[in-house]
């Protein structure tokens, strides 16, 4: 996948915290709640709640957040289509994590189970 510059620029430069309360109305409209959203974005960064919050606080752009997250070393297993990409093609590691964030609460969103969305067994 080869995404452009521009774009990869784009997603490194958004803040996590202006796109952090679009996740939390998409996963509470279709009845899931922060805890679920926290715990998933905890699995994949290793964040706990207080750090999260920091980072929201301290409005860090993408490139910020992953930069200090300890990736889940199944991350590889998060595959599929997201924002009309599919994630195993991109080529940019930055814009390749943003995906995964995207993914699992898209998944969170849709009403699967978190021992599927966790992928630890």
């Amino acid at each position: 996948m080869n995404n452009s510059d521009t774009h990869n620029q784009r997603i490194a430069k958004m803040t996590f915290s202006s796109v952090y309360p679009l996740y939390l109305a998409k996963i509470e409209k279709k009845g899931r709640s922060k805890e679920e959203l926290h715990q998933v974005i905890g699995w994949l960064t290793g964040f706990d709640d207080k750090k999260l919050q920091e980072l929201i606080a301290e409005k860090a752009t993408f490139e910020t957040f992953f930069e200090q997250a300890s990736l889940n070393p199944n991350v590889h297993l998060i595959t599929g289509v997201i924002c009309g990409y599919r994630i195993e093609e991109i080529e940019n590691a930055l814009t390749k994590q943003v995906r995964y964030l995207d993914k699992l609460v898209d998944e969170l969103a849709k009403g699967r189970t978190m021992e599927k969305i966790l992928r630890d067994s």
